[in-house]
């Protein structure tokens, strides 16, 4: 439809209607169906005449139900203006990839991409026409449970560009998507969700800014405030950031939706009143769609009619709206994708899953491999123990879609196929969580308790010893439950559950090596976990095909090539841990040395630095070397850095290639390291590659204390090298006249 017709449609709407389609509400509103609730409740209540004039359903998905619901709506609603369905598809919508967390440890731009591309088929072809992804938060304390949901981790060059990737699958697929949680939501106080955050303007427009940048850049539709708070006020209504930054200036004219309630919230947070002030201070900070309360619905009118809100501003509201509806082609086909054949083939199809596995495999990260025990010969007699030995719930929080997980392959009946064998030495050992652990979890989502256990937890590790003692290797399938990550999932302690811990003590009695399978949503901390077995494979929540894609690792059919996008603390306390830290006055160089920057009682370093991650090869790193070394402020000029790699094993297999810049001296203190550059490159056995890095000013840019965007004269240092910690260095120097451009 052209834009003079979207022109017209708006003059014809009343203020009701208008004020409807800044509506977003639940489709079981429409029709009796499966409940798929991801907040808290609000008793909605609309008139038949409210109801047909809403703009948008939240988390209905099903091709029938989807078509049944838009066609009782158009039937009634006056002008035909279609519904928008909008959808939470995090890590897939049937098909089931790793979370995103665990997609970033693949450094893969077309990996990201791929799963992005057949989660939004998928979802499409259900009905759902725009997703709440990608979630582009900058985290760097693991105790924050959304921790799950960042593709970048802790680092801004990744979050950018793995945000445009999947916003590039969405569109490619004729879906709208959403940047969330603007702005600076991975940052609350404490790791605690829902939290406060205290941080400057210029590390805000630095840090956590950019990823956001990258979305506006890839045409992104929507953008969604965070729950928490900026500068004392709630991001949901503060203006500065969502008018002045987002529409001034970087002239974002897409859909701003609130998260689940945020506007009512604003009350609780004690800055809004009442329901008219929260909507009178979101309208002004330009929000589009109120998600899920009656805020907008009961008061917007009556703002205007006492001139606090300008028909203009709900004109401009409701008109980004419709340009919305208009650019996924609404108006013409207002089912979308929505197509109930492909529904049933493309979804969790044969091709779908095989691409599953060999994605999940390629983000799993190899932590320890002691004595080279990985891979397994087939031969190895082996025992396969733990709580998510065989468990189906390895998806991760966000996949309310397939939460029954029917779908999913546990390690046990993959290592039954792969062995091809009818029976393996299998004990759970003990559960996830005591039960009183897992009922105070249910409890909290007001659900009731587990059934009571047949086995006690000490007759359950009795068998599991006895299981291992008639093995060679023990593989311990063992983490925390995937309802100890995702949202309203902040944790004080992030260790390994202590009654696994205590399996894994009483296990490592035996001598005998042990293979941990560990699965999170965060970085945990496992000193007590590493230091008890041979080999340890990070894998996340894997989704669909993990039981295959660790055993393809296991064997050796796949060699681990993930790393890190996030450090793995040495403790809990350490949190918020991350590698681009600024420097201190007084740096902890000097062991011992007591009045320095550290810990008393742990290292100051993480256990598992940022882009950390082994492999099957063994990569060996020399003769770093730059073309020049002067770099002049000069948009057009550049720094070849050259760094020779070699595969110094027989197993064929990827290097990720890090690059990080130090500037040594600055207007205003700068980290002591920032990955700027990275390479995925594959090596055959024994192969040796050159491989070049082009440095620019662009790369070296940073914001003053002025929010000046600057590359200024000076020395910086290069590291180049398999991961944050482990690199070779040398020096350049930039030379020129200060430059000075706004960002």
């Amino acid at each position: 439809m052209k834009q003079e017709k979207i022109l017209e449609l708006l003059s014809k709407m009343t203020i009701e209607e208008k004020i409807g389609q800044l509506v977003q509400t639940k489709g079981e509103l429409f029709l009796d169906g499966e409940r798929i609730i991801t907040g808290p409740q609000d008793n909605l209540e609309y008139t038949d005449e409210q109801l047909f004039q809403v703009g948008s359903i939240l988390n209905m998905a099903g091709s029938k139900n989807v078509r049944k619901i838009q066609d009782m709506y158009l039937e009634k609603n006056r002008l035909g203006i279609p519904l928008l369905f909008t959808g939470d598809v995090i890590n897939g919508y049937k098909t089931i990839f790793p979370i995103p967390l665990l997609q970033g440890c693949s450094w893969d731009l077309d990996l990201i991409y791929n799963c992005a591309c057949i989660s939004s088929k998928e979802a499409g072809y259900a009905g759902i026409q725009a997703n709440f992804s990608p979630m582009v938060d900058l985290v760097r304390d693991s105790r924050w449970g959304r921790v799950l949901e960042a593709t970048g981790g802790e680092d801004v060059l990744l979050s950018s560009l793995y945000a445009k990737k999947i916003i590039d699958a969405y569109h490619s697929n004729n879906m709208a998507s959403c940047a969330k949680h603007y702005i600076a939501y991975g940052a609350v106080e404490g790791g605690k969700e829902y939290n406060f955050v205290d941080m400057s303007k210029r590390e805000l427009l630095e840090y956590y800014l950019p990823p956001f940048k990258a979305c506006i850049e890839a045409d992104v539709d929507m953008i969604m405030p965070a729950f928490s708070t900026f500068d004392d006020i709630p991001c949901t209504v503060n203006s500065w950031l969502l008018k002045e930054i987002l529409r001034k200036h970087f002239n974002f004219n897409g859909v701003i939706i609130s998260d689940y309630s945020a506007i009512l919230e604003t009350i609780s947070h004690g800055y809004c009143s009442n329901k008219r002030n929260a909507t009178l201070n979101a309208i002004k900070a330009t929000v589009d769609i109120d998600m899920m309360t009656d805020c907008y619905l009961s008061n917007i009118k009556a703002l205007i009619e006492t001139n606090k809100i300008a028909i203009e501003e709900l004109d401009a509201s409701v008109l980004r709206i419709l340009n919305l509806k208009n650019k996924l082609g609404l108006f013409e086909n207002p089912y979308g994708n929505s197509n109930l054949e492909k529904e049933k083939t493309f979804i969790l199809s044969k091709e779908n899953l095989k691409l599953a596995r060999k994605y999940s495999s390629e983000s799993f990260v190899l932590l320890e491999n002691k004595n080279n025990i990985l891979p397994l010969s087939k031969n190895t007699k082996i025992a396969l123990i733990g709580p998510y030995a065989d468990n189906k719930g390895i998806s991760g929080a966000w996949s309310i879609y397939n939460q029954k997980n029917e779908d999913t392959t546990t390690i046990k009946q993959a290592l039954l196929n792969y062995l091809d064998t009818k029976e393996i030495l299998y004990s759970r050992g003990c559960p996830v969580l005591e039960k009183k652990e897992i009922d105070n979890i249910l409890a909290m989502e007001g659900q009731p308790p587990i059934p009571d256990e047949q086995k006690t937890i000490l007759e359950e590790i009795k068998q599991a010893i006895k299981v291992a003692k008639e093995a060679d290797v023990i593989i311990l399938a063992i983490g925390e439950h995937y309802k100890q990550s995702g949202e309203g999932a902040s944790r004080s302690n992030i260790e390994i559950p202590k009654i696994q811990q205590d399996l894994l003590y009483e296990l490592s009695k035996l001598n005998k090596p042990i293979i941990a399978i560990v699965f999170s949503g965060r970085p945990l901390a496992l000193n007590s976990i590493a230091n008890k077995v041979s080999a340890m494979l990070w894998v996340g929540f894997p989704g669909s095909e993990g039981g295959n894609s660790i055993c393809d690792i296991l064997y050796g059919k796949i060699n681990p090539c993930g790393k890190l996008n996030m450090s793995f603390p040495q403790a809990s306390g350490q949190c918020p841990i991350y590698y681009n830290h600024y420097s201190t006055g007084r740096p902890a160089i000097l062991p011992n040395y007591r009045f320095t920057s550290r810990y008393q009682d742990i290292p100051d370093t993480p256990l598992y630095p940022f882009g950390y991650g082994l492999s099957y090869s063994n990569f060996e790193y020399s003769n770093l070397t730059l073309n020049k070394k002067v770099l002049t402020i000069n948009s057009e000029d550049f720094i070849e850095a050259t760094i020779t790699v070699k595969n110094n094993s027989n197993v064929s297999g990827y290097e990720i290639i890090q690059l990080y810049t130090q500037d040594l001296f600055g207007k205003v203190i700068r980290p002591v390291k920032e990955l700027k550059a990275f390479k995925k490159e594959f090596f055959k056995a024994k192969e040796e590659k050159n491989i070049t890095f082009k440095i620019n000013i662009e790369m070296l840019k940073f914001l003053d204390q002025n929010l000046n965007y600057i590359a200024e004269p000076g020395e910086f240092k290069i590291y180049i090298g398999k991961n944050s910690k482990e690199n070779l260095e040398t020096s350049f120097m930039i030379f020129g006249t200060e430059e000075k451009i706004m960002n």
